[in-house]
């Protein structure tokens, strides 16, 4: 049917198989009957339908399909057509100001869909697809998607599929930077600028805010200042909404707008009534068929969900302006003079001083904030905003999205923002120094904060990513509060129920993050008084986890947290003598040293290994500590 000679027949096909795509199952079916190569060519058919369906069958396919469709579409030379449809669409645009291609009866503006689609397209590609990101760069391809993002004013849903596929094209692309001249700019800044206050034009103005961010490097120095504060503060627009408000205002102007459009309905059925009045000898019985035809009113409801879309795109701009403040607290790298001082410390201090990361496997330091984007920062009350976002979402606005299915989606997307909030938070917690982030009292009204949203509910957290995220900022906060003694509201007992919970996570950076708690906790209680039952309980966890936990980071981050509890002081050294640490220690040590042997290199990536290699050594040099203690229990 694909190869047709009817237009219709050929669209029909392409539309058939863009709903079957949406079906992951049958991916691999049509893959191996090549449907890349047979879907490729259609999009410079003759018949502007047939381009429309066919990219839409194909953006169908790169997004259910993941990372290995996407590879294969590349290696099927898919690029080709597209770069060429894309391009055709561009000139186009300047075609339809003089003599639009719009299909008469629906007022459809084939051009602008079909970019669309093509768009969208090449955003999934070029987020999965390395060799699509190079022929992006190569072909030019960025002059003719910002000629797409000019029509913002007129089509904001084909303008945010281009600020979604520029914010991933030019996410670590230094090769792109060129290409951004004074035009393309231009271009980036009116849509940052433009005034209009929807939902739409919100995550419009969000993504655009994200790619200036990625292309930074091509600001001069004298505009920087403003162009990050120009960035933060369209963050904060978006980061001001109420969203759970705006979902049960939206929600209420749905069911208006129905109730409307059923009333209208009546009205015009009272007129016709009204306006056929017939003599009883001409009266004829009116089929039942035909009124229940007249009475459906199901071609008067609104097709495509506009405050459901608002919301979503409201919701999406706040998880985007999350994201990319995480981005921007973390992507500066240390200068020369930095790592020379790293480089030229001891291993050992090296591995205590510094956090351990295992998604990225990097050694993560915390690094400033650069005075432009830290007084930004503060202009736009940015943290005060995160914070804000850290809550759980509106119980009222769960409800009403609980209440109707196609609304209930926004519950894991509600869930998502208050992650990605957790998630800044920590990235500015390891950032900022004390005073910026509000002083003493500030961090303990924060740690208030996020102990209640562990402890306030009947059960601890189980949901894996806000377990993950909630105790990342627990960790940095501590971490943080201990470092300027600072009292920690969180009672022990407390903290060993939520490293109870967080153990047993299938996430290991969870497990990782609960015996880092922990460490951190046991620390600073070693220095107090009458604390030695409560290192004892400390204790026992940690030697626990070390012993028996599956993943050797996770081990290596337990024995990290011994190393600072049981460092000094006289309540930890008589609890290290009631758990047997030094003895148990000593028999582990070569248990350790055999699974870094047998586990290491197929498991575990250098960073890691170079990590582990560093608690090995620490091990050892902890264990010979403890025996000038003569910490052995009689």
């Amino acid at each position: 049917q694909l190869q047709h000679p009817s237009a219709e027949v050929r669209e029909y096909a392409c539309a058939s198989i863009s709903r079957l795509l949406q079906q992951r199952h049958v991916i691999p079916a049509f893959l191996q009957r090549d449907v890349v190569r047979c879907l490729g060519p259609l999009l410079m058919d003759h018949s502007l339908a047939v381009r429309e369906t066919a990219a839409g069958a194909l953006r169908n396919l790169s997004a259910c399909g993941g990372f290995e469709v996407c590879d294969d579409m590349v290696t099927n030379d898919i690029m080709t057509p597209l770069v060429a449809l894309l391009k055709e669409c561009s000139m186009g645009l300047d075609a339809d100001q003089l003599s639009p291609k719009k299909c008469r009866e629906t007022n459809k503006n084939y051009t602008e869909d079909i970019a669309n689609e093509a768009i969208n397209l090449l955003w999934n590609i070029c987020e999965c697809n390395n060799t699509a990101v190079h022929i992006f760069n190569k072909e030019g391809c960025l002059e003719a998607v910002l000629h797409c993002m000019k029509k913002f004013s007129t089509n904001v849903d084909l303008a945010i599929s281009v600020a979604n596929c520029l914010q991933a094209v030019t996410e670590d692309n230094p090769d792109l930077l060129c290409s951004f001249n004074a035009s393309a700019l231009q271009v980036l800044e009116t849509v940052m600028l433009c005034p209009e206050s929807t939902m739409k034009h919100i995550l419009l103005r969000t993504l655009t805010a994200g790619t200036m961010w990625n292309i930074k490097d091509t600001i001069p120095p004298g505009s920087l200042g403003s162009m990050v504060n120009a960035i933060l503060k369209i963050f904060s627009e978006s980061l001001a909404v109420d969203a759970g408000e705006t979902i049960i205002r939206m929600n209420e102007a749905e069911k208006n707008g129905l109730k409307l459009v059923e009333t209208e309905a009546e009205e015009n059925m009272s007129e016709v009534t009204d306006n056929c009045v017939l003599s009883d000898d001409n009266m004829e019985e009116i089929p039942k068929a035909k009124l229940r035809r007249d009475n459906d009113i199901s071609d008067l409801l609104p097709s495509d969900k506009w405050e459901l879309k608002e919301v979503t795109a409201l919701l999406t701009a706040q998880q985007t302006a999350l994201e990319i403040i995480v981005n921007m607290c973390c992507s500066e790298d240390p200068s020369d003079d930095e790592w020379e001082e790293l480089s030229s410390s001891d291993e050992s201090d090296l591995f205590m001083e510094n956090s351990y990361n295992e998604g990225s496997g990097l050694l993560m330091s915390p690094l400033c904030l650069s005075d432009e984007v830290h007084s930004a920062f503060l202009n736009n009350l940015i943290p005060k905003k995160i914070l804000e976002k850290t809550a759980f979402p509106n119980n009222v606005a769960v409800d009403v999205c609980m209440q109707n299915p196609s609304w209930k989606p926004l519950i894991q997307k509600l869930n998502a923002v208050q992650c990605r909030a957790l998630t800044c938070l920590h990235s500015i917690l390891l950032v900022s120094d004390v005073d910026c982030l509000g002083g003493a009292s500030a961090l303990q009204s924060l740690a208030q904060h996020l102990s209640q949203l562990v402890f306030s509910k009947t059960e601890l957290p189980r949901d894996t990513e806000f377990l993950e995220a909630i105790t990342s900022a627990l960790r940095a906060l501590l971490q943080t509060m201990a470092s300027k003694n600072i009292s920690q509201c969180m009672t022990p007992e407390q903290l060993l129920a939520l490293c109870e919970a967080g153990i047993h996570s299938s996430n290991a950076s969870v497990r990782v993050n609960v015996v880092s708690i922990l460490g951190i906790s046991g620390s600073v209680l070693a220095k107090g008084q009458d604390t030695a039952e409560t290192l004892q309980m400390i204790g026992k966890f940690l030697l626990e986890v070390a012993v028996k936990e599956s993943s050797l980071v996770v081990a290596g981050e337990a024995l990290d947290a011994l190393f600072d509890v049981f460092a000094d002081g006289k309540e930890a050294e008589k609890a290290a003598v009631q758990i047997k640490l030094l003895p148990t220690l000593k028999e582990f040590q070569q248990m350790f040293r055999m699974r870094m042997r047998k586990e290491g290199k197929g498991q575990y990536s250098r960073d890691q290994l170079c990590v582990l290699d560093n608690v090995k050594m620490n091990l050892r040099r902890f264990i010979a500590y403890q025996e000038t203690l003569g910490n052995t229990p009689t």
